[in-house]
């Protein structure tokens, strides 16, 4: 087990990449998908269970966690990994992009963002040093710069006077980390859809010099095509014996598109989001478990799948409990779109490794079909 935060490239395919992040919790193999547990946990699972399906780093919230249960009552109890039960690495982002999006009443300065608690209305200033300290204080093994995150579309006027102040809240941040061995953290590049202002910030976060590079400022409404034409060139901006990241992507085709493109990290919502709200993710496209054309299907989900709801659930089953309001119905849906998500990921790993990545792009957009799988054929 190493003491110390590395990365180690094994292979490439044109651009995509797969490797080894080494950490003193573990190792991640990439590229990855990190599951959400935004206010430390990955709703409707326990954390074995989120193991299970192959995931090797979980993901959580500066801005949830310091308000609910606040970041000085973790410590106090042993840190995120004991709190939450999962002794497995956990990257922590910043708490920047949920300042802008949930709270109340921001006020942004160069010192950083005040701001009312969506939750209760308490009044707090979350800055470069006080979003370190609480990373700390949760005992993150991967910890993100604080940033500004503005929403697309914008001026390039005023995505480049975001991106400047993200930069200098990125050498705060650099100071702020000190020395922590075996805990890394990630700058995170800014500059919106322009790609002069994306070099230009690789750049700057270059010369302050990281263990690792976020892409940020994407899939936040500029769609899919825009977010490919950035990834096109923007981890090319960022040096290649580094982890590269790219913040809250995404459905399967943004996944596939952004390994393609370099990237060798994501994290999102969707899968266990879908979960809740009755959507499945599978090979041959999104089944909507709602839908009465399943209320008699003896069949599972996916019938090459091999997680429990597959195993040992028919969608008939899957349909009566979301329908009627069932908790397992959500538990089963989220394991299974986690176990999809994990498998698409091997998946690209073993690609890679065999330079055949190109045929495995073509048969996952071949495989998958427009809306619902078709219902059962009497």
């Amino acid at each position: 087990m190493t003491e110390r935060f590395s990365f180690s490239l094994h292979a490439t395919d044109g651009k995509a990449r797969t490797g080894t992040i080494f950490t003193p919790r573990g190792e991640i193999r990439t590229p990855a998908f990190m599951p959400v547990g935004t206010a430390a946990t990955v709703k409707a699972m326990l954390p074995e269970s989120v193991r299970a399906t192959g995931a090797d780093i979980l993901l959580g919230n500066t801005y949830h966690l310091m308000l609910r249960p606040t970041a000085e009552r973790i410590a106090r109890l042993g840190g995120l990994h004991r709190f939450m039960n999962w002794e497995r690495p956990i990257l922590t982002d910043s708490g920047g992009f949920q300042v802008m999006s949930l709270a109340s009443l921001r006020k942004l300065t160069e010192e950083g963002v005040r701001f009312s608690s969506h939750i209760d209305g308490s009044k707090h200033m979350l800055s470069p040093e006080r979003s370190m300290e609480i990373q700390k204080l949760l005992g993150s093994d991967i910890v993100m710069c604080f940033d500004e995150c503005p929403a697309l579309p914008a001026t390039e006027e005023a995505v480049a006077e975001s991106m400047r102040l993200s930069m200098r809240w990125a050498e705060r941040s650099k100071a702020a980390f000190g020395d922590r061995p075996g805990h890394a953290l990630f700058g995170i590049m800014q500059g919106g859809v322009t790609r002069e202002l994306r070099e230009e910030s690789a750049g700057a976060l270059k010369a302050i010099g990281f263990d690792g590079y976020a892409v940020g400022g994407l899939a936040v409404g500029e769609g899919q095509e825009a977010m490919f034409s950035v990834l096109d060139y923007a981890p090319g901006f960022l040096p290649e014996d580094k982890p590269r990241y790219l913040m809250g992507v995404g459905k399967p085709d943004d996944i596939v598109g952004a390994v393609e493109r370099g990237i060798d990290m994501m994290d999102c919502v969707l899968p266990s989001r879908s979960g809740r709200t009755g959507q499945a993710w599978t090979r041959r496209g999104q089944v909507n478990i709602k839908n009465a054309r399943h209320q008699d299907d003896p069949r599972p989900l996916d019938e090459d799948c091999t997680c429990p709801a597959c195993r040992s659930y028919s969608r008939a089953y899957l349909h009566h409990v979301f329908r009627a309001g069932e908790m397992i119905s959500g538990m089963l849906l989220t394991w299974h779109n986690l176990h999809y998500y994990q498998e698409l990921m091997q998946g690209l790993r073993d690609a890679i490794a065999a330079g055949e990545l190109g045929a495995f792009v073509k048969a996952f957009h071949a495989a998958r079909g427009e809306g619902d799988i078709e219902p059962l054929v009497a």
